[in-house]
Parts: C-alpha cells; structure tokens; sequence
C-alpha cells in the first residue's frame, strides 16, 4: 500500500507552519528531533519547546533534543496493559531521588541494585525482597518480587510528565495548534487527499498547500497590504 506520513511544527501563536516534511514511515517515534532542528532553524531560536503527542515519545529523540536546547512535553504511552488489568504500573512508584529508590505503594523501598544497557541504553534496575509477605502483590506483580527499570536520563521524562499535569494545559495547546493547519488543509485536499504519486511529488504537493496555507494565515493576520509590505521587505 502507497501510504504517506505528512510531518508539521507549527507556532503556537501565530498557527503559522514553520517546518514540513514527508516520508513514507509509518510511525513518527524517530521523527521528532529532524522536525524540532528544522523549526528552531526556521524560527531562529537558541532554546525552544516542543509539544508533541505520544507517538512521537522516544528516550533517545527526547535526550538528542535535550542536548539540542530544546525542551520536549510528549505523554508516555502506556505499553504494559497492567493498568486494564487492574494492576499498578511503574507510574505508581514514587522516585526519591536524594535516596536513589522507589517507593511502593505499600510503602517499602525499592533500592537500586545494578545497571545494564539494553539497545544502546543506560538502564539501573530497583527492587525489594519483601513482595512475598506483601498483601499487595496480587495487584503489583505474578513474579517473584516486583522491579522497575529507569533510564539514565528518566529525569528528563519525569520533567515532561510534570509539565503536562500543570496549570499550562500543554496538551490542549497542541491539539489546538497543530491540528488546526492539517484540519484547514485536509478540507482543502478533500476526501481523495493527494492528487499525486511518488514520494517526490508529494512533497511537492503538500509544499504548496502549505505555502497557500501560511499565505492566508498571514492575510488573516496582517492584512493584504501587510504582506506585500513584508514581502519586499
């Protein structure tokens, strides 16, 4: 199947596209930081926020943009299907980060115990040898005793979660900034979408959507005669 995966960082304040692309990837987990560089490129930023959603979610992706000065908000998707099956996940554990244990909801600690790397990354691996007596466990756990994982750079995770509980409201401001460009074009496109084939000619089309997009908004936000006197500018 011929399928195309439209990229878009859009400006919070202005809704303007800054930065588009299109590939023929089928998931947007290795996608963030190309898109993140090409819009502080374009916007001219030293430091930037990025708010993106969980698809996109990727410790290495998150750490590469740490490093780039750019702060990243992406909810971490939920793949251990404990919570539907009624049992803790590792979000129930409190971190203490002055100790360097968890603490479990029955309120044992978990102490670090060893670190590995898996798949190029720094993991330290935590757990107690109470489980067994623990009236807890039937909810936490069918091994021997429960143990959680963190990444070396999970702070940085922690952060993002933190951000999204806050009084910002950071995931509202991406749906309704991000998803205002695709909507507005899509309704453009219609329902048979692109007119063209071929990776190439795609992007070349959804170029030019995307230029009569930032053309109107433009229009919308300065007026006719505001444009053409930024354009010879």
């Amino acid at each position: 199947m011929v399928g195309y995966n439209v990229q878009t960082a859009v400006d919070t304040e202005t809704h303007l596209i800054v930065a588009h692309e299109v590939t023929n990837q089928g998931h947007d987990r290795d996608l963030l930081v190309p898109m993140v560089k090409a819009a502080k490129d374009a916007l001219r930023r030293d430091e930037m926020h990025v708010l993106a959603d969980k698809g996109y979610f990727s410790g290495r992706q998150i750490l590469a943009c740490h490093k780039a000065g750019i702060t990243t908000t992406i909810p971490r998707p939920e793949t251990s299907g404990n919570r539907l099956k009624g049992m803790y996940e590792k979000a129930d554990f409190a971190y203490e980060a002055n100790a360097d244990i968890y603490r479990c909801l029955a309120g044992e600690a978990l102490p670090y115990r060893y670190t590995t790397e898996e798949d190029g990354l720094e993991l330290r691996r935590y757990w107690t040898s109470e489980c067994g007596t623990c009236l807890m466990k039937s909810r936490c756990t069918t091994g021997k005793e429960r143990r959680i994982t963190r990444w070396a750079h999970e702070h940085l995770v922690e952060a993002a979660r933190a951000r999204l509980i806050g009084p910002t409201e950071p995931m509202t401001i991406r749906r309704r900034t991000v998803e205002h460009p695709f909507g507005t074009i899509k309704a453009w496109m219609g329902t048979s979408h692109f007119l063209t084939q071929r990776l190439r000619n795609v992007k070349t089309e959804i170029a030019l959507n995307v230029l009569a997009y930032n053309l109107k908004r433009m229009v919308a936000l300065i007026g006719v005669q505001g444009l053409m006197s930024a354009l010879k500018a």
